[in-house]
C-alpha cells in the first residue's frame, strides 16, 4: 500500500510518497521552507502545496510537532500557539481534499525506527529521541507505542531539555561536542531514573553524528543511532496513517 506522508519540521515541511509495506520511499522527497510565523493558514498553504506536487487525492499522513489527540493540535513549543485547540487533521482534510491522520513528530519518527529501521525486532522499553528544533520523544512498550510522552520537557538545570540539549542550543551556544555530550548524558541519566528503559535510540540531524559526541554518554542504557534519519518522521506518518484508515473502515 502506497501512502503520502508528510513531516512538519521546524525549518522544512517535507512529504515523500511511502510503500507502507517495506517502508520505502517510492517518489523523491518535496521539502518546502516552514513558514517563519508557523501559523495555521500558512502551515495548511504549504502542506497543500506539497499534495499538490504529488498530484495526490487519497488519505494522507502528517506528522506534526504537538501533542496530538484525535487530530486536534495541545502544544505549540516550536509553531504559532494559533494551533492549539485546533483541529488540525480536518483543517488539512478540508484544504486538501485529502482524509488526514495527524500524529505527533517524534511518535511517527519512532514508528518508523521500530517498523524498519534500528530498532526493528528488538523488544523491551525503547525510548526513541529526535532531537534538531526541539526535542521530541516517543516510548514504546513491546512495540506498542504510548503517545506524546514529550520528555523534551523534563527539565534540566532548571531548563526544559529541549532549551538545553536541542541541537539547536548546541549551534547557539556554539557548544563543543564534549560539553554537549555532556549535557545530553546528563539528561538521559534523568530519563533512566523515571522509565528504567532497555534501550535508547537517538533521531533526527543529530543522528549523523553519533560517532563525535558517543563517548561523553555514560548512561547505562545501550544507545544506538537511528537509520532512517530525515525520512523516518515521513514513513512513520504514512504507516500510522495505513494502520487509522485500515482500523477505520472495519
Amino acid at each position: 500500500m502506497e501512502l503520502l506522508g508528510i513531516d512538519v519540521g521546524g525549518t522544512g515541511i517535507k512529504g515523500a510518497i511511502i510503500n507502507t509495506v517495506n517502508g520505502q520511499l517510492v517518489s523523491k522527497r518535496k521539502r518546502l521552507p516552514t513558514p517563519g510565523l508557523a501559523n495555521p493558514q500558512l502551515i495548511v498553504e504549504t502542506i497543500v502545496e506539497i499534495i499538490r506536487f504529488f498530484n495526490w487525492n487519497k488519505e494522507i499522513g502528517c506528522a506534526f510537532p504537538s501533542v496530538i489527540e484525535k487530530g486536534v493540535v495541545h502544544t505549540a513549543s516550536n509553531i504559532d500557539r494559533q494551533w492549539i485547540g485546533l483541529n488540525a487533521a480536518n483543517l488539512l482534510t478540508e484544504a486538501s481534499g485529502c482524509p488526514t491522520y495527524l500524529i505527533n513528530d517524534a511518535d511517527a519518527a519512532g514508528k518508523a525506527e521500530i517498523a524498519f529501521g534500528s530498532g526493528q525486532g528488538k523488544r523491551g522499553n525503547l525510548i526513541f529521541f529526535t532531537v534538531g528544533t526541539g526535542i521530541g520523544s516517543a516510548f514504546f512498550h513491546h512495540g506498542h507505542l504510548y503517545p506524546n510522552t514529550e520528555l523534551g520537557f523534563l527539565k534540566i538545570k532548571g531548563r526544559y531539555a529541549e532549551h538545553y540539549i536541542a541541537n539547536s542550543i548546541r549551534e547557539a551556544e556554539n557548544l563543543s561536542w564534549s560539553q554537549w555530550g555532556k549535557r545530553f548524558s546528563r539528561y538521559l541519566k534523568r530519563v533512566e531514573l523515571l522509565l528504567t528503559p532497555d534501550l535508547f535510540i537517538l533521531g533526527g540531524g543529530i543522528s549523523k553524528k553519533f560517532k563525535l559526541y558517543e563517548s561523553f554518554l555514560k548512561c547505562k542504557t545501550p544507545i544506538i543511532p537511528a537509520q532512517l534519519k530525515n525520512n523516518a518522521g515521513i514513513i512513520g506518518a504514512a504507516v500510522g496513517a495505513r494502520d487509522y484508515f485500515k482500523k477505520d473502515s472495519y
